[in-house]
């Protein structure tokens, strides 16, 4: 039977470790490309005040002239982490977005289980260079962060550069990692880092001239062709359904040759291939990077099981009409998770319903409430931080992810993402997606 997780407030964690989701709600929405994120509408829930609360160790505000300094959670699986970047260029195709450029060129990074991680570097959330575009994008375009205020090149992650691979318990599977439009790959770094702590190497992809920026190791920055002028022409010309059939081309096209590039010999450093499991494959992302995750899916057998966080499956802003994907139309017949924010799930967004209905495999929609857009993101644990810092205000941070706590919201998160890859990649069955739930959520069938 086929069900659907309803997760308000409190319940979000009795389905999962009881312990820690005790008291969760959960999670964000904030601006991404028109039509490719879910704009379905439902009544609002009550709304509770986010309390901006101070983070252990800093300040309660921001000195003049000082910028923001934030910290990423800590990943709660067992492992350490290494982490190294592959400079993959594609030689069967021109770059789609800038026709000079005679190849696809991508950066990914891959972040695994590792031993002996303190002796060697923690790498920064931003690569020198991209900071500064990020920096200029964010506070333009998403989560309204006054340009200048947040030191974003200080952000450190929790893994090391270099580190050996934990070859001793054996082979894990290999999960990719997709970013919303406009993102960097490394905007979800706690959710990729939390997955790769619990026994998988995580794969994430920036996809070139889309990302606010793109470092290589020549040090050269290519940075987005995507501005807020070409985004609001298209918008005019009437051409977002054909932008994003463009994105989504470019994505699938990128994600299926990384695919081909890991299993090629003398790509992954010898450990890090040791470890990596290429029959055991999953994807998730978040907004278009979530859409991209299905429609890989679709398109590419290698990839065994899928999770769309908060990502539309059509190019219609109205996200239904002529211009649903293919993998809404076909569905799918391996396991795929939805996991929707507060206004997203197979009732309230018509491309989810339709792929709901023909898909044959496997699938669960996971409706957390409280939570928009971003909360799929690193905002959800970093708005707070800025805020806590800068002055920024509790409305300001609740418009942009939401009334549920950012705590709460993590857990589940984490926890029904390493659920879902636990089950299918790994074989091991928590039955948490089978669990009926109390009250006020429900499994509906």
């Amino acid at each position: 039977m086929i069900r659907k997780l309803i997760l308000p407030s409190a319940l979000v964690l009795s389905l999962a470790a009881p312990a820690a989701l005790a008291d969760a709600s959960a999670a964000v929405a904030t601006h991404r490309l028109p039509g490719l994120q879910p704009t379905a509408q439902r009544a609002p829930a009550e709304r509770q005040g986010v309390a901006v609360r101070p983070v252990a160790g800093q300040p309660a505000g921001q000195p003049a002239g000082e910028r923001a300094r934030l910290t990423l959670p800590r990943p709660t699986g067992p492992h350490e982490l290494g982490s190294v970047s592959l400079h993959l260029v594609d030689t069967s195709r021109p770059d789609p977005w800038v026709s000079t450029v005679p190849h696809r060129e991508l950066m990914v990074s891959v972040v695994y289980p590792a031993v002996q991680a303190d002796h060697y570097p923690p790498v920064p959330q931003l690569d020198p260079g991209v900071a500064a575009a990020f920096d200029t994008f964010t506070g333009s375009r998403n989560y309204g962060v006054p340009v200048g205020t947040v030191d974003w090149g200080a952000t450190l992650t929790h893994a090391h550069r270099g580190a050996p691979a934990d070859t001793r318990g054996g082979p894990v599977p290999v999960v990719l990692y997709s970013p919303g439009a406009g993102d960097p790959r490394s905007w979800d770094t706690t959710l990729v880092e939390d997955l790769a702590s619990r026994g998988y190497v995580v794969v994430t992809i920036d996809h070139t001239y889309e990302s606010p920026a793109v470092r290589f190791p020549d040090g050269s920055v290519r940075t987005t062709v995507l501005t807020d002028d070409f985004v609001q022409k298209t918008i005019k010309d009437g051409g977002i359904p054909a932008l994003g059939q463009k994105l989504l081309d470019t994505r699938v096209a990128d994600t299926r040759f990384v695919l081909d590039q890991l299993a090629t010999s003398g790509v992954l450093p010898p450990d890090v291939a040791k470890l990596a499991d290429l029959h055991r494959i999953g994807m998730f992302g978040q907004s278009a990077g979530g859409y991209t995750a299905a429609e890989t899916m679709h398109d590419d057998k290698r990839i065994k099981a899928g999770v769309n966080m908060d990502g539309i499956l059509g190019n219609n802003q109205d996200d239904g009409g002529p211009n649903l994907a293919p993998v809404a139309v076909d569905g799918l017949d391996r396991p795929f998770l939805l996991m929707g924010s507060q206004r997203s799930d197979h009732y309230t967004v018509r491309a989810w319903e339709a792929f709901w209905d023909n898909t044959p495999g496997w699938h669960r929609d996971l409706h957390l409430r409280g939570t928009t857009h971003g909360s799929y993101t690193d905002a959800e644990q970093l708005m707070p931080q800025i805020a806590q810092q800068t002055g920024m205000s509790a409305d300001a941070v609740q418009a942009q992810i939401g009334w549920a706590p950012p705590g709460p919201v993590l857990t589940a998160q984490q926890t029904y993402l390493a659920a879902f890859f636990d089950r299918w990649l790994k074989q091991r069955d928590s039955g948490l997606f089978d669990r009926p739930a109390s009250s006020p959520g429900t499994f509906i069938p």
